[in-house]
């Protein structure tokens, strides 16, 4: 993203916007400032809008077009992955440690956009039954997840780490199935790039994703949060 171009027609200060997909420009930005609090991300996230720190600007609020989603069962398993379900012996939980999943995603030795401010507001989030985590566990420790924010039927994952390899892949190949169980509609993942076409993420238009938003977003979805093994995942 070019920082420069794009400062120069951001507001000189945050200004109010009504966060509606169709007015974000040709990024996907939609507007810079306003604050994190909680009643602005539950109505940008019903929006189909989202927030994402760059280093040196204002808050940005994104929609793009396309969007990255995976609707459940649209991750295919590659076959080492397959050896990872049927040998590693770990268990998948929901919710069980949202503050080590966030925690997870934000140590990173090369850099966060997740910000302690940004930190604090989706803990507040969990608190509060919208942001949820899914966690992957070798026996007492964890060693990957996925945490994101849950409107109706649709999850907007917001970030994932791993500890072990293939770690991330199981957390988000679990989050399909217990959404699929719990008949979600879509798993968002935001922006589309190649790591996560290959995992079987497909575009969508936006126009097509925001529909879909707006009739899954009163709904009651309710994800297992049981602990799982991962290996009831593959077949064979």
């Amino acid at each position: 993203m070019d920082h420069d171009r794009i400062s120069r027609r951001l507001p000189v200060a945050p200004t109010r916007w009504s966060m509606l997909p169709w007015e974000a420009d040709e990024d996907g930005i939609v507007g810079a400032g306003a604050d994190l609090d909680v009643a602005t991300l539950v109505g940008a996230y019903r929006n189909g809008v989202f927030p994402w720190p760059h280093g040196g600007l204002p808050l940005l609020w994104f929609s793009p077009d396309p969007r990255c989603v995976f609707r459940p069962g649209d991750l295919e398993p590659s076959q080492s992955l397959r050896r990872t379900l049927r040998r590693s012996g770990w268990t998948t939980t929901m919710d069980e440690d949202l503050p080590g999943v966030v925690r997870g995603c934000a140590d990173r030795p090369d850099g966060t956009w997740i910000t302690p401010e940004m930190r604090d507001v989706y803990l507040e989030l969990g608190a509060l039954g919208w942001v949820h985590s899914l966690e992957v566990w070798d026996d007492g420790a964890l060693v990957g997840g996925i945490y994101g924010v849950l409107v109706g039927g649709v999850f907007t994952g917001e970030s994932m780490f791993h500890a072990r390899s293939d770690a991330s892949k199981v957390a988000l190949l679990d989050l399909l199935a217990r959404m699929d169980e719990a008949g979600g509609a879509l798993v968002d993942a935001q922006v589309v790039n190649d790591h996560l076409t290959t995992l079987g993420a497909r575009a969508m238009p936006r126009e097509e994703f925001v529909r879909i938003l707006a009739r899954e977003r009163d709904r009651t979805v309710l994800p297992s949060k049981s602990r799982l093994p991962v290996s009831r995942l593959v077949a064979g």
